[in-house]
């Protein structure tokens, strides 16, 4: 915890980027039921007011997230750092289409990418639907990838929740930092890090995560129930 604590030492030269789902906010059934808890956001609405930068990186749309997370005054990057790129914009409608020809109960469409769930399904029956569609939005010329109980189709841009991290500290000046994540898509955040002068990299496990961002992190959460008192410390 001594990384934490060099952190908080000097709040105003610092950032702190946290996902959304499975970190803020519980992993539940329905995505669109997740909400994050009073509790967590009565220490968000603390730690915008001290550090220089609080901001939260999801694969949610932006102003999902924002909705989700029920802070306002935080700074919310959707689509996995889509939301920053000026190219993204173009696939909308490529997105659209491709979408309105699939036969899926449970899609999400985040406008700039999509999200083809199947929490509650069992894992192989899910893939051998799915993967037949990841072959076509590949061949249609989307980026397709599993994470967590999600096939997730995005734009063939370069852009991530590591470019959306490193632009937010160029923009801010700032060379210490806190990332907290619990999927693959984080491990490029992570990797946005490792230059600073001080970057803390977190993990909430799961025996759903993937263990290389276990082994990854500075910091290992062994459930999303101690993102709290890890707020608390900051």
């Amino acid at each position: 915890m001594r990384l934490l604590e060099r952190l908080a030492e000097d709040p105003a030269r610092a950032a702190l980027f946290f996902d959304v789902d499975g970190v803020l906010a519980p992993i539940v059934p329905r995505p669109e039921d997740a909400r994050v808890p009073e509790d967590a956001r009565a220490e968000l609405h603390r730690l915008v007011a001290r550090y220089a930068l609080v901001a939260c990186v999801s694969g949610r749309a932006g102003d999902d997230a924002r909705s989700v997370v029920g802070v306002p005054e935080l700074t919310y990057v959707g689509n996995h750092g889509l939301e920053l790129e000026p190219d993204a914009a173009a696939w909308s409608s490529r997105l659209k289409r491709f979408l309105a020809e699939l036969d899926w109960p449970r899609v999400e469409d985040k406008g700039l990418t999509a999200a083809l769930h199947y929490r509650g399904l069992d894992d192989d029956e899910a893939r051998r639907t799915l993967d037949p569609i990841a072959d076509r939005a590949r061949r249609a010329g989307f980026v397709a990838r599993y994470g967590r109980k999600v096939l997730e189709l995005v734009p063939p841009l370069r852009a991530n929740k590591g470019t959306a991290v490193g632009r937010l500290l160029r923009e801010h000046g700032l060379e210490r930092a806190l990332y907290v994540g619990d999927d693959t898509t984080d491990l490029d955040a992570f990797a946005a890090l490792e230059q600073l002068e001080l970057g803390v990299r977190a993990t909430v496990a799961s025996p759903e995560g993937p263990q290389e961002l276990v082994a990854a992190a500075d910091l290992v959460l062994q459930s999303q129930a101690c993102v709290l008192p890890l707020l608390q410390r900051l």
